[in-house]
């Protein structure tokens, strides 16, 4: 993001009453700032964020306000003077406020008041001496950038001297704002866009996601920035974003492709009235167009013809013009957009099923002005629609973020055979049960019924063909194609940090809480899995060996032993005419090769060749199954 205001980019102005005000930085234009006065766009461009400006008064001759920076030590005196006060008590103070915020009324013995309370205090209009008339006359004049009428205010208040401290603190902050002359300058990322548009606007527009919702998202579908990697494959990300952009202008804020370069200062030219010229213009867009990235891209699925993202205008891209004011957005070559009928029958779209035929220079030649044009943009169309149909069918995406009102198992359907396996999954909702119902989907139940008997019509299919299977009315979806799957939600409360009165805001908007479901999709083993592995045992003619026990010399010794809770006879009998069977310090040679082993109930001895043992420890014997 950049460090200073640039011309044409878009801006939030946090005004003195905390409302925000998004405007647009065009040179040479002026800014309006209701009742606080205006200012020329001109006097922020080239400054820094997140500064405190104060509106100075106008000089004689000048339209608009100059701009003076509010130092921090002046936005904070007051939190200042009451921290050294309550550091560095006077004596003879009559007053003493209560460390912990709380206020009484206490008399000592001596009738000196300890502590004070503002339950006598009257706000009423009637304790101010100053008439509407003098305070608009006040107001007009705009003396000392609204800190002169503040200080009228005050001093014409009767009633000041029975308030309480904190009471005098209220009125004086309730008075700043309302007649103060300030702003603050904010950048126009994504937290203050989500914050505004839910807090001002149209908070289902954006299905009342919040900011921690917007987090958990990109943070469980793990989204980052995935280009230039040596040995490593750029990242590519599926979402399905019904917020109006503002899911995707978050994922491509961690991707670094959300903000315009440093370099792109100018706009683009005006387009120019002569034919001959835009025929020239049509011409060079369409040899000089840029191809699609390949990696550390964002792949759109929507429902309309053209992608809602209505809000990525703040970010200086607009998908819908012809004539954009930054053409040289990463998002032009980075976010990929495509329809679901695209995407589920790319055969029924009319522009992917109806090739555009490439023409020759004689044949380009050949057509009209007006044509021309066409040709050109058809063309320029059907390719780019083309390649990422293809590359979108091809799969092979690193996670899936959706933020919707669809249902989430029918999105799942159609997307869940393009995430490569370890994908990242991030579903968002503003209410639990469609989320519930989705995890229910995958749950282990189900997927261990699914493993012991699967439907004929899954196995009726080819291997290649399991991922696109549409399932059926007992496992809606594939219940092995996602583990980890789980529900969750998060909500950040704000908190009031004063001296001697910290508490968490009493306050808050209410809405949708906001669900979010997480899961990773994994690629089932092919066939039947095993357990594979060596396997040794300690003989138990050495265990014998060991206690000062003689082995027996008839060549068979039964023993019995306990593995697992099941108790079985083990009986181990030498080759006939070999010696007896070595103790811990001996070694078998390499002609005793054949161990028989004998469970009680199998009925039968099933004979298992070794191998010499001449390098294997004293008292281990190999056995493998023949």
């Amino acid at each position: 993001m950049h460090s200073l205001v640039r011309p044409n980019a878009w801006v939030i102005l946090r005004l003195p009453s905390d409302s925000l005000k998004p405007v647009q930085v065009v040179p040479n234009t002026i800014i309006s700032l209701g009742k606080y006065g205006t200012i020329s766009s001109d006097s922020i461009l080239g400054r820094p964020y997140n500064l405190t400006y104060e509106l100075l008064d106008r000089q004689p001759g000048e339209k608009d306000s100059r701009l003076r920076i509010v130092p921090a030590s002046e936005l904070h005196q007051d939190v200042i003077a009451e921290e050294i006060a309550a550091a560095n008590p006077k004596d003879g103070d009559d007053v003493v406020l209560g460390g912990d915020g709380v206020e009484y009324q206490l008399v000592g013995e001596d009738g000196k008041v300890i502590m004070r309370s503002n339950r006598e205090t009257i706000d009423d209009s009637a304790r101010q001496t100053l008439t509407m008339e003098e305070i608009e006359a006040l107001k007009r004049e705009g003396t000392g950038a609204g800190k002169d009428l503040i200080a009228k205010l005050m001093l014409s208040h009767t009633g000041l001297e029975e308030k309480t401290a904190f009471s005098l603190a209220k009125y004086k902050l309730l008075k700043t704002k309302k007649y103060s002359r300030r702003f603050t300058l904010l950048p126009m990322d994504v937290p203050n866009l989500a914050h505004f548009w839910l807090a001002e606007k149209e908070a289902a527009k954006i299905l009342e996601m919040r900011n921690e919702s917007l987090s958990l998202i990109c943070s469980w579908s793990n989204v980052h920035f995935a280009e230039g990697l040596s040995g490593v494959e750029g990242g590519r990300w599926l979402v399905v974003d019904e917020t109006g952009g503002l899911l995707v202008a978050a994922m491509a804020e961690r991707m670094g492709t959300l903000y315009p370069p440093e370099d792109d200062e100018q706009p683009r030219d005006e387009q120019k009235d002569d034919e001959a010229d835009e025929e020239k213009a049509d011409a060079k867009r369409y040899k000089d167009d840029k191809p699609l990235a390949t990696s550390n891209t964002i792949t759109l699925v929507h429902n309309n013809t053209q992608p809602n993202l209505y809000l990525l205008k703040f970010f200086q891209y607009d998908p819908t013009t012809t004539a954009p004011t930054c053409p040289d957005h990463p998002l032009h070559t980075h976010l990929h957009s495509l329809s679901w009928l695209q995407l589920v029958h790319p055969e029924k779209d009319t522009t992917y099923a109806n090739p555009i035929v490439p023409l020759d220079a004689a044949g380009i030649s050949e057509l009209k002005s007006g044509k021309r044009g066409n040709y050109f943009r058809k063309l320029r169309r059907y390719n780019h629609t083309k390649k990422i149909v293809e590359d979108t069918q091809e799969g092979g995406f690193d996670g899936l973020a959706i933020a919707s009102s669809m249902d989430p198992s029918s999105i799942l359907k159609n997307t869940i055979h393009l995430l490569r396996g370890g994908a990242q999954i991030a579903i968002y909702s503003p209410v639990i049960e469609p989320l519930v119902t989705l995890s229910d989907y995958y749950s282990t139940s189900r997927r261990t019924a699914f493993i012991q008997q699967a439907p004929m019509s899954f196995q009726e299919m080819d291997e290649d063909e399991n991922m696109k299977w549409p399932g059926d009315e007992d496992f809606p979806l594939n219940p092995t194609l996602v583990l980890n799957s789980s529900v969750q939600t998060a909500r950040i409360r704000e908190w009031q940090v004063l001296p001697g009165r910290t508490h968490p805001m009493m306050t808050g908007r209410g809405g949708a809480e906001g669900y979010l479901w997480t899961g990773v999709k994994v690629i089932p083993a092919k066939g039947r899995v095993e357990a594979r592995g060596k396997f040794v045992k300690k003989r138990k003619v050495d265990e014998a060996a060991e206690g000062g026990e003689v082995p027996s010399t008839d060549g068979v010794k039964p023993e019995t032993t306990s593995e697992n809770g099941v108790t079985s006879e083990v009986k181990v009998e030498v080759e006939s005419g070999s010696e007896a069977p070595p103790t811990k310090k001996e070694k078998l040679g390499e002609d005793q090769s054949e161990v028989v082993i004998s469970q009680t109930g199998t009925g039968s001895n099933t004979p298992l060749t070794t191998e010499p043992t001449g390098t294997k420890q004293e008292s281990d014997v190999e056995m493998v199954e023949s």
